[in-house]
């Protein structure tokens, strides 16, 4: 039998097909995507995300900032936010979005990869990479055995004029928090009180760190991977300076932890854990480790560092866990408080 369409009937049908192809088509292509708030390394980020892609064959969109601006984004955004993960440089905006119950449990497997004490306490987030508080001294002037044995030492009036740090940093903020945490908020206001009175203030630790290769300061407090990286840019002959890790268990030797977390208003949740996943996993690891930007550890077991830094397994920082590490929004107030924001 054949059948015969009214005239016009077949356009319409057309149209009809047309209409439900692209429905789901559009379908697929929310299905496939993600939207990920990062406050990484861009360079490193981007690296990332397309061999994701390329994996996956999932899309993402990347919304960069600095952490806790981002975090107050997420809060403010709440339930409209548009966030699948949040991967960001400091635990304690990632404590923060957990104790505000923003935040779902990551899967089993994925926290399974990275050891628990550098995971959140709740399983709301994982470890993703780590870098170690320092001090960065310029060796023209001054010695080794000069420098402190403790960070606490730096706000003694010895160290008047010879420091240089960056309060407003978001990676200074965890490191505040380490303080109050062990030493109490009384000896923590006095300790930045001290710095105020000693320290040189710059925008940010690139710029410590350049100051004191230059000869502007004697020493810096940063993070590991601004020298490194200043390393990378300058070589042998350009760098003046050198790194100084606190032992003992000090608090100036604290690890921070950069992490992830999946939104619990994510519109796409099997892409969000898969990112998570894809994160922690050997060969996105293998791909920090081998950036010349990033110059953090990764966390994964077996994924050496770059030997550009110290043996991780060589690094004395202060007990201390995440929880107690907290949110960070004690820190800002006790710096508030000291005139350094």
């Amino acid at each position: 039998m054949t059948f015969k369409f009214a005239s016009g009937s077949l356009p319409r049908v057309a149209r009809i097909a047309a209409m439900g192809a692209a429905l789901f088509a559009a379908g697929l292509a929310q299905a496939a995507s993600l939207t990920l708030y990062s406050a990484q390394h861009e360079q490193t980020v981007n690296l990332l995300v397309k061999d994701f892609e390329k994996q996956s064959g999932i899309s993402v969109r990347v919304h960069t900032g600095e952490g806790p601006q981002l975090a107050a984004q997420l809060l403010a955004e709440g339930k409209a936010s548009p966030a699948d993960v949040y991967l960001t440089s400091n635990s304690p905006e990632l404590m923060l979005l957990e104790e505000k119950g923003m935040l779902t449990k990551v899967n089993p497997a994925t926290l399974a990869a990275i050891p628990a004490r550098y995971n959140s306490p709740k399983g709301e987030w994982v470890g993703v990479m780590a870098r170690e508080n320092v001090l960065v001294y310029n060796t023209k002037m001054i010695k080794p055995a000069q420098l402190p044995g403790s960070l606490m030492d730096l706000a003694k009036p010895a160290w008047k004029g010879k420091l240089a740090i960056a309060p407003a940093d978001g990676d200074f903020l965890p490191l505040v928090s380490a303080v109050r945490a062990l030493k109490g908020e009384a000896a923590t206001l006095q300790w930045l009180k001290g710095l105020r009175a000693n320290a040189q203030v710059f925008d940010d630790n690139e710029g410590v760190t350049a100051a004191v290769n230059r000869g502007a300061v004697a020493t810096g407090i940063i993070n590991n991977y601004y020298w490194a990286r200043l390393r990378t840019e300058l070589g042998a002959k350009g760098t003046h300076s050198e790194l100084y890790h606190f032992g003992n268990g000090d608090v100036g030797a604290l690890i921070n932890v950069s992490g992830a977390a999946a939104l619990k208003t994510s519109h796409n949740s099997d892409a969000a854990q898969k990112f998570l996943t894809y994160l922690v996993s050997e060969r996105a690891q293998q791909l920090f480790a081998k950036s010349t930007i990033t110059y953090e550890y990764p966390l994964h077991a077996g994924v050496a560092p770059s030997p550009m830094l110290k043996p991780f397994d060589q690094l004395n920082p202060p007990k201390l866990d995440m929880q107690q590490l907290g949110d960070d929004s004690q820190a800002a107030k006790l710096l508030r408080q000291a005139g350094l924001l």
